[in-house]
């Protein structure tokens, strides 16, 4: 009867992660297999899988860790390998602070932090990272506690956005201080009386300093005139309409203009007066006061332009929040597209290397009857364009191995003029405009050019066969406000631009452009990738693409490319690799027995001695059993404990080092960094040819 209860705790679990945790090996850990776990463990769980916040649960004195979907999201790329580990090797930079938390709560104790700043690190590099965090203990049968359950809740875009305000608000409280400071410390310039009949001023000592009259002027008789003089022209318009009225209607006199000073300055003053009629109602005398208000608006213009610029922050700041949530659904978009594409490009490609493989090994059972040779190589043909689809889609997906390295961009146009030239035809002409010298970019020489060959077809496609396209670079700088929601960084760029005359788009159709299979040609004309690559490629070397369009005027595109500090690269003349076999011996490393026959049947007809093993594990043990091989030939996706890469790391020590060439139909990032090739890793990409196969290995070997 408790095992029952058990089992039905354990199976009433439902989502992704729940099948993780039933597939986990938790024999390896203390908890023992999940039939054999406890109904408080299996409860825990349970309430755990169902809640759509960050949960984990940390079980026994080492902390194993089980967690919830929305944890996995937060735990970024250390899913799916933190299920089972213990927290302080899952989460190494923070190992004290939990070994805390484990301590406290396995005592009965809880914990609770409101934004709690971690230093953590993402993508390699260390972050402060805010959370609210919440720890509480969970007993087991016995009612002791076992385990503990963690809530996370990153509050780091909170915090930075709560800084932000607060520095704001004191820079207006700054701001705000110092106009009431300048308005209490008005500083009287002088009295004045005008005699409206006589039209005469009269006024004080300071009053005249004031206005520049001369030392031996008279106070009691001061021209109007020589005082007009000294206003601003730009003042007096409105001077004298605020005295007319005054004159008019009475009441009191608030005047604000600039007077020159004697440096040739302006300063601002405030004239205050009443004017005074006779019995007759008519204005007679007009006296007031003069006092400095230069320091308050010098302050109130400080402020009014801090205040547009605070209007513009916001502005800006809403304008880029609302293209960083632009760029992010577009971007889970991508992912999620991205994902299912790596996923099924493997599984794709392992079936077409299987059927090219069985063709060319046909083709060469039967060298004279051209029927078969007829029929083989139509077959192969549609091979290839079915791994140009796929490998399309990983272009757009971003997950194409790529091998960078440091180009001008006159090094790239040298190689790829001509096979434009002939590309587009003789009635298209192509007018190149490339700077003298030229920023350098870290990219894919041979992906550039693929990408720059499919925007000239779009081009010479919407001009339908004739007129000029403008193949230009440019090295720009680009600002915050450029940079806001496209996902790069400010600074230095190299700008690559393809400018045809054609068709045009619309608002619409320029809006989808950039989607997988969308494309505005016929059926069979285009498979809607040739952009959606271009996208991808750009995006993957760190870069941003624009596009613009009108029905009418022709489209521009440009691609932006980080500009690359490092040394140009120097290139050597390709050597001649025949492609004939070899006395080596070859360790065939493949899990799917298809593609390993034929490849091991490729081999042994051209002379190597060929060694097999159906997984990672199996390989090791032959080389760790002594087997000497000259190459190591490995898949980089296969089950089992041991990696691709933990071969490739066990050659490099050897004395002297063993040769590995990768195969793969999608490398994920077990052999690369953002699926970028170093420069000593060979990868041969799936479906390949006997050809391909051979002239790869001889020239990893001969390296």
């Amino acid at each position: 009867m408790p095992f029952l209860m058990q089992s039905h705790g354990c199976s009433g679990w439902n989502g992704e992660m729940a099948g993780r945790i039933r597939a986990f090996d938790w024999t390896l850990t203390e908890l023992g297999s999940v039939d054999t776990w406890s109904t408080s463990l299996c409860s825990s769980v349970q309430l755990l899988l169902a809640s759509p916040v960050p949960l984990v649960m940390l079980w026994g004195k080492p902390g194993y860790m089980i967690y919830n979907d929305a944890y996995s999201v937060f735990a970024g790329g250390r899913h799916p390998y933190l299920l089972g580990s213990p927290v302080e090797l899952g989460w190494p930079e923070v190992a004290e602070f939990n070994r805390q938390v484990l301590d406290t709560c396995l005592a009965g104790g809880t914990l609770s932090f409101r934004n709690k700043e971690l230093e953590l690190l993402r993508n390699g590099q260390p972050e402060a990272v805010f959370m609210d965090l919440y720890y509480s203990p969970v007993a087991d049968d016995d009612g002791l506690p076992a385990g503990v359950l963690a809530v996370v809740v990153e509050t780091t875009a909170h915090m930075a956005s709560e800084r932000l305000r607060e520095q704001t608000e004191t820079a207006y409280r700054a701001d705000n201080e110092r106009v009431r400071l300048a308005l209490n410390a008005g500083a009287l310039l002088g009295s004045f009386v005008w005699d409206i009949k006589a039209d005469l001023l009269s006024g004080d000592e300071r009053f005249a300093r004031t206005f520049s009259y001369p030392a031996d002027q008279s106070l009691a008789f001061l021209s109007p005139e020589a005082a007009s003089e000294r206003i601003h022209p730009d003042d007096l318009i409105q001077l004298s309409q605020q005295v007319e009225q005054a004159l008019k209607n009475g009441g009191p006199f608030n005047a604000e203009y600039r007077i020159r000073r004697p440096d040739g300055s302006y300063g601002w003053v405030l004239a205050s007066g009443c004017c005074e009629f006779n019995e007759q109602g008519q204005p007679f005398r007009f006296p007031g006061v003069l006092i400095d208000i230069h320091e308050r608006k010098i302050a109130e213009e400080s402020l009014l332009k801090f205040t547009r610029n605070l209007e513009q922050r916001v502005a800006d700041e809403v304008e880029g929040r609302l293209a960083a949530e632009e760029q992010l659904r577009q971007s889970q978009k991508l992912e999620a597209i991205g994902g299912l594409t790596g996923g099924v490009a493997h599984d794709f490609n392992n079936l077409l290397q299987v059927i090219a493989g069985n063709l060319h090994l046909l083709a060469r059972h039967e060298p004279d009857n051209e029927n078969v040779q007829r029929r083989v190589n139509a077959a192969i043909a549609a091979v290839e364009r079915g791994a140009m689809l796929s490998s399309q889609l990983l272009a757009f997906a971003r997950r194409q191995p790529l091998s960078p390295a440091v180009y001008s961009l006159r090094q790239i146009y040298e190689g790829l003029g001509e096979l434009l030239q002939r590309a587009l035809g003789e009635t298209i002409q192509i007018d190149v405009q490339l700077p003298e010298e030229s920023w350098c970019i870290h990219v894919d020489r041979n992906q550039l050019e693929n990408a720059l060959l499919n925007l000239a077809l779009n081009a010479r496609d919407a001009m339908h066969g004739e007129g000029t396209i403008a193949i230009s670079g440019k090295n720009v700088e680009l600002d915050q406000r450029f940079c806001a929601g496209k996902g790069i960084s400010t600074g230095d760029y190299v700008r690559l631009s393809v400018v045809d005359t054609g068709d045009g788009m619309d608002a619409a159709t320029l809006k989808q452009a950039f989607e997988p299979f969308f494309t505005t040609k016929a059926d069979g004309q285009g498979t809607g990738l040739g952009l959606s690559m271009v996208f991808g490629f750009v995006k993957q070397s760190g870069g941003h693409i624009d596009m613009t369009s009108e029905v009418g005027q022709g489209t521009q595109v440009h691609l932006y490319f980080p500009r690359s500090a490092r040394a140009q690269s120097r290139e050597s003349p390709m050597r001649s690799v025949q492609h004939r076999g070899g006395h080596e011996t070859i360790l065939v490393v493949e899990d799917n027995e298809e593609v390993r026959s034929a490849t091991v049947e490729f081999l042994q007809q051209s002379g190597y001695q060929v060694l097999v093993a159906a997984n990672g594990d199996g390989a090791m043990q032959m080389l760790l059993d002594g087997v000497e091989v000259d190459l190591i030939f490995t898949d980089v996706v296969m089950p089992g404990l041991i990696k691709s890469s933990d071969l490739a790391a066990w050659a490099k020590v050897q004395t002297p080092p063993v040769a590995v060439l990768f195969t793969s139909g999608h490398t994920r990032d077990i052999i690369s960094n953002n699926h970028q090739l170093s420069p000593d890793t060979h990868l041969l990409s799936k479906p390949y040819s006997p050809d391909a196969l051979m002239t790869m290995i001889r020239s990893v070997l001969a390296g």
